[in-house]
């Protein structure tokens, strides 16, 4: 895109990686308004420290002026919206998130990183790395990371590193954001089946993933992890002048105390991340940067002081009986990941698994036995949703039974009001037993840091 200042407009400014787009054009320079219909905090308080907060909550295409230079929906905004009609009806140039992200890009080396889980943790490890060896470079990623204020920065830089989704651009474009960016060095974390409300069959989900690693350019790379079996299957696929790289599980090995390390012959070194599918996400990440020149002991240098993506295992509270976690898991692969990483590094505690059903596909009768035995090795097994979100997005009520079916877990608790969740948990004795909450959500409105400080009192 032009350097020069412009006037451009954010429909759905309220999405997670929306109004860091937004604040990252101001910082930029840039003339920056924005309309939704709902904004939740973060979103909310990162846009008013910034002034970008609309003064009114909802859609107005009086803001809709011929005299801006660039319209960014978000995937949010329907195709009937009024601004969209407004903008269209002007002949505005209309952009997705991920079409933008490319006009910006298109003369960088792109690095897109793509994967049903571990994209986020695998670009902010690639962030943090290049950070800490003070490279310049831009980035797109889907979470904050310690260190840095902005989940998008853009610049002169002449690399560019981002965390691919595979969801639909927007009500305009029903291409995979991930296949926007048409990168030269692309990364497969690994697949399972997700967002069961545009990819009604885990035959056309896997599809998108196919077309990433097609879209590999002669010359590119396609790195893949050989241990995800649809991964390995696609990124072992014939490819004309294409470099595949395959990888697995960083070699490691732990302590009494918990404490991790990664082994390289006989060298070890302290890491601060754990769990089966980081140590994939580490040797993802390492490929990657040996494509940059990160060699591989800068890279054990620096990712000793990465403390992983906001929300991705995050510790809340610990005490020397009981640790509160919150985690961003919420599709079947993430919750089994997550759930597992957690009894594998506290084996003798006990593990409270709670999860919320929340995205359009954790609320699908059809969709909801993916879930099968994915809390299976928590001795408590939660699961919350709430109703009135359902019918207001005229989902098929769920029954308790379905849920203990579909999770095959005839003990699970199914929880539909957050204050009796909470009230739960507070009755709960904590010690020697761990809590994990997990949602791309958040629970009703329970404050987690706060509940998590309760416990321990």
């Amino acid at each position: 895109m032009p350097q020069e200042k412009q006037r451009i407009h954010f429909i759905a400014i309220g999405g997670s990686v929306m109004h860091n787009l937004a604040i990252a054009l101001k910082e930029a320079g840039h003339d920056v308004t924005g309309s939704d219909d709902e904004i939740q905090n973060p979103s909310r308080s990162r846009l008013e420290s910034h002034g970008l907060m609309p003064d009114k909550v909802g859609w107005r295409p009086d803001v809709i002026t011929g005299d801006l230079d660039a319209v960014i929906l978000g995937m949010h905004a329907r195709k009937d919206n009024p601004e969209l009609l407004k903008a269209q009806d002007l002949g505005l140039k209309i952009f997705s998130f991920p079409e933008y992200i490319y006009e910006h890009a298109k003369d960088k080396q792109r690095i897109v990183i793509a994967g049903s889980h571990g994209k986020t943790t695998i670009t902010a490890i690639a962030v943090h790395v290049l950070n800490y060896f003070n490279r310049k470079f831009d980035y797109v990623i889907g979470a904050r990371v310690k260190g840095i204020e902005n989940t998008v920065k853009l610049s002169d830089a002449p690399i560019i590193v981002i965390e691919g989704d595979e969801y639909l651009s927007s009500a305009l474009d029903p291409t995979s954001k991930f296949l926007r960016y048409k990168h030269h060095i692309g990364l497969i974390s690994g697949i399972s089946w997700d967002h069961a409300n545009v990819f009604h069959a885990e035959e056309e989900y896997v599809k998108q993933f196919d077309l990433f690693a097609d879209e590999t350019p002669k010359g590119g790379t396609l790195i893949y992890c050989e241990q995800d079996s649809l991964a390995l299957i696609i990124g072992k696929k014939e490819r004309s002048d294409v470099h595949a790289i395959p990888y697995r599980s960083h070699p490691h090995t732990g302590d009494k105390n918990g404490q991790f390390y990664l082994t390289n012959g006989n060298e070890k070194y302290p890491i601060k991340i754990f769990g089966a599918h980081n140590f994939q996400n580490i040797s993802g990440a390492k490929e990657i940067l040996k494509k940059v020149g990160i060699q591989a002991e800068m890279f054990y240098e620096a990712l000793s002081s990465f403390e992983g993506a906001a929300g991705r295992l995050e510790k809340i509270k610990d005490d020397h009986s009981s640790t509160v976690f919150k985690d961003f898991a919420h599709a079947p692969s993430k919750v089994k990941a997550t759930v597992r990483a957690l009894k594998e590094i506290y084996p003798t505690r006990d593990l409270v698994a709670c999860l919320e059903l929340h995205t359009y596909s954790s609320l699908n009768k059809n969709f909801l036995p993916q879930y099968t035995n994915s809390m299976k090795p928590a001795q408590v097994q939660i699961v919350y949703f709430n109703p009135e979100k359902m019918k207001a997005n005229d989902i098929a009520p769920l029954t308790e039974s379905e849920i203990r079916v579909a999770f095959n877990a005839p003990e699970i608790l199914v929880f539909q009001d957050a204050v009796k969740l909470r009230e739960y948990l507070l009755q709960v004795s904590w010690k020697n037993k761990n809590l994990l909450m997990m949602s791309s959500g958040n629970f009703g409105g329970i404050d987690i840091p706060e509940l998590a400080q309760m416990l321990h009192e």
